[in-house]
C-alpha cells in the first residue's frame, strides 16, 4: 500500500470504526485523543518500527474482534468474505443446483434433491453419486463440504456439468444443470401428532419463516388440527421482526409482544395486529437450553399473556438485540444496541460479566449443578419474580423457565451413544445400508407411513450396526448397548426414513421416544390439566 493511500485509509476508516464502537449515542462521552488518535498512532508506530512486515488488515480485524468481545458475548464482526455465508440461512435461499448431500467415503452422495429444484427437474435421484464436476474428478480426500459449495453453487442461470454414478447403470450419466434460486427451509417438520394435535418444528427465524408457517398451519388445519405443538428446541433465533410476526399469529389484537430499550435506543414497543392464524385452540411451545433470542421472544410473550404453556427446560437466556453496521470494506459489525423485555417486563438475558468463555460454558454449569435433570436445582431470587394477567409467577434474569419441566434422561446417553454420533457412525452405516437396500425398501414401503408402522429394527440389524461401529473403532462398555438400545434403534430408523423420504420423517420417527414431545401431547390431551396450569 502506497504511503498516501495508507494515510487516507487511516483518516477515513479509524474515526468511523471507533465512532461506531465508542459513540453510538450522541449523549455518550467521546474523546478522540484517547481513542481514535491513540489507536491510529499505535498502528503507525508498528508500521514504522516493527521488526517484520505486518498485515494491517488482519491487525485491524483482530482489534475489532477483541474490542467487541469486551462489550458482550453477542456483538460480533463478520468479514466481507463470510457475510454471504452467514446471511444465507436467515435470508432463506442461495443459488445452486438444489441437492441435499453428504460426503461418504470421499464421494458426494445425493441424499435427496430439493423438490422443484434444478437437480430434481433433470431427474437426479437420492442415492446418486457425483463423481465428476465440469469434467474434473470430484472424489478423493480433498472433497469436503466447502469443496462442494464452491463447485456446485454459483450465480443463478449459470451452467455446471456433473457426471453421476447410479447403481445398476453401466455408464456414468451426464447432466448439464442450470443453477437457480434454492430455498433454505426454516421448518424441519410438520405433521399431525394425533387426530387433533398438530406439530411444527422450527429451526430458525428467517425471511421465509412466516410463509412456511402459514402454509404448514393451513395444511394441518385441513387435516383436522385443533391444538398445536410448536417446537423451538435448539432454535437459536434469527430476525427480531419475524419473531414478532410469529407471536402475532397466536395473540389477539393490540397485545404487547415485547419492548426494546438501550442507553442509545429509546424504548420501542411492538404489539400484535388484528389477525392471526392460530388465536384459538390450545398451544404448547417446546423449549430447551438451545432455544435462544427470537425463540425466547415467542415463548416469553405466549407465557406472559397466558396464551399457552411452555414445556421443556430453561432456555438459553439471550435478551440482547443486535443491529448491523457496515464498514467501508463491506464487512459488518453486528452490535448489541438494546435489551428486549417480555410483556410483563422481564429481561431474560443471563449474566455475562464473568467474560466470554464463562458465558458459553453455562450449559456445562447447568449439567454439573443438576439443573438439566431436576427443576428444583434452579434458584430464582424474588427480585426476578413477575406475574402474568392470570397471576401466574414467571421469572426473568436468565432464560424462560417452562411451565412444565421435562428432565434430560442422562442414563440413556452413554459414552458409546455419544461417540456414535460424534464420529458419524450412524450416518455412515445408514448411507451404506440404504444404498444397498433402497429399491427393496421403497418397494416394500412405498410411503413413509407404511415404513413408520411396519419397519422394525430387529436384533440382527442392531448386531450388524454394533459390528460396523467396532470396525470404526467405537466400542461399547459394559451395559452401554442395553442402556442406549432404544435410542440407537430409533436413531437408525429415523435416519433411514430421512434418506428414503424427507426430513420431516426423521422427526416423526423420533417423536415416539421424544419425552418432550410426548409430554406436550399429554398436556394438550388433558383438558383439566391444561386449564389448571393456564388458570382459565
Amino acid at each position: 500500500m502506497r504511503p498516501e493511500k495508507r494515510f487516507f485509509f487511516r483518516v477515513l476508516f479509524f474515526p468511523l470504526l471507533f465512532i461506531l464502537l465508542a459513540k453510538l449515542s450522541f449523549g455518550q462521552h467521546f474523546d478522540p485523543k484517547s481513542t481514535t488518535q491513540k489507536f491510529a498512532s499505535a498502528l503507525q508506530i508498528i508500521n514504522f518500527a516493527y521488526v517484520d512486515t505486518v498485515d494491517e488488515g488482519k491487525l485491524v480485524e483482530k482489534a475489532i474482534i477483541a474490542t467487541l468481545k469486551e462489550l458482550d458475548p453477542h456483538s460480533q464482526y463478520i468479514s466481507k468474505e463470510d457475510l454471504q455465508r452467514t446471511n444465507e440461512p436467515l435470508e432463506g435461499n442461495f443459488d445452486g443446483i438444489g441437492i441435499s448431500f453428504q460426503i461418504h467415503k470421499d464421494t458426494i452422495l445425493v441424499i435427496s434433491p430439493v423438490p422443484g429444484g434444478p437437480a430434481e427437474k433433470l431427474g437426479i435421484l437420492a442415492g446418486d453419486k457425483i463423481v465428476k464436476i465440469d469434467g474434473k474428478n470430484a472424489t478423493g480426500t480433498n472433497v469436503d463440504n466447502n469443496y462442494v459449495f464452491k463447485q456446485l453453487r454459483g450465480d443463478k442461470g449459470t451452467l455446471v456439468n456433473v457426471s453421476i454414478f447410479r447403481k445398476g447403470k453401466d455408464k456414468l450419466i451426464e447432466y448439464a444443470i442450470r443453477r437457480d434460486r434454492i430455498p433454505i427451509n426454516s421448518i424441519d417438520a410438520s405433521f399431525m401428532a394425533t387426530s387433533r394435535i398438530g406439530y411444527i418444528k422450527l429451526n430458525r427465524f428467517s425471511r421465509t419463516t412466516m410463509d412456511e408457517f402459514r402454509m404448514a398451519i393451513g395444511e394441518l388445519k385441513d387435516y383436522g388440527m385443533e391444538n398445536l405443538i410448536l417446537d423451538l428446541r435448539g432454535n437459536s433465533g434469527g430476525y427480531l421482526d419475524v419473531a414478532i410476526d410469529l407471536a402475532d399469529e397466536f395473540l389477539g389484537s393490540g397485545k404487547l409482544v415485547l419492548y426494546t430499550e438501550g442507553s442509545s435506543s429509546p424504548r420501542r414497543k411492538y404489539k400484535s395486529s388484528f389477525r392471526g392464524e392460530f388465536e384459538e385452540g390450545k398451544l404448547v411451545i417446546l423449549i430447551d437450553e438451545g432455544s435462544a433470542s427470537a425463540s425466547e421472544i415467542v415463548a416469553g410473550s405466549i407465557q406472559d399473556w397466558d396464551r399457552g404453556l411452555i414445556v421443556g427446560r430453561r432456555s438459553f437466556g439471550k435478551g440482547l438485540v443486535q443491529r448491523p453496521y457496515y464498514l467501508p470494506d463491506s464487512s459488518v459489525i453486528r452490535l448489541t444496541v438494546a435489551r428486549y423485555y417480555t410483556p410483563t417486563g422481564r429481561c431474560i438475558q443471563k449474566p455475562y460479566e464473568e467474560g466470554y468463555e464463562q458465558y458459553y460454558n453455562d450449559l456445562l454449569k447447568r449439567l454439573e449443578s443438576g439443573e438439566l435433570t431436576n427443576a428444583g436445582k434452579i434458584d430464582f431470587p424474588d427480585s426476578l419474580k413477575y406475574y402474568t394477567p392470570k397471576n401466574r409467577i414467571v421469572y426473568g434474569g436468565g432464560g424462560i423457565m417452562p411451565d412444565v419441566f421435562v428432565p434430560w434422561d442422562s442414563t440413556k446417553y452413554t459414552d458409546f451413544y455419544v461417540d456414535l454420533l460424534s464420529k458419524g457412525v450412524f450416518n455412515d452405516f445408514v448411507l451404506e445400508y440404504v444404498d444397498n437396500e433402497r429399491s427393496t425398501l421403497l418397494h416394500k414401503f412405498n410411503e413413509f407411513q407404511q415404513f413408520n408402522y411396519r419397519f422394525k429394527m430387529d436384533d440382527e440389524l442392531l448386531d450388524d450396526f454394533v459390528e460396523y461401529a467396532e470396525n470404526a473403532d467405537v466400542f461399547p462398555k459394559e451395559n452401554e448397548i442395553e442402556l442406549s438400545s432404544e435410542l440407537i434403534r430409533f436413531q437408525l430408523k429415523a435416519l433411514i426414513a430421512r434418506n428414503l423420504y424427507k426430513l420431516s420423517s426423521y422427526f416423526e420417527v423420533l417423536s415416539t421416544i421424544d419425552e418432550g414431545f410426548q409430554k406436550a401431547v399429554d398436556v394438550l390431551r388433558e383438558d383439566s390439566f391444561y386449564a389448571e396450569l393456564i388458570k382459565d
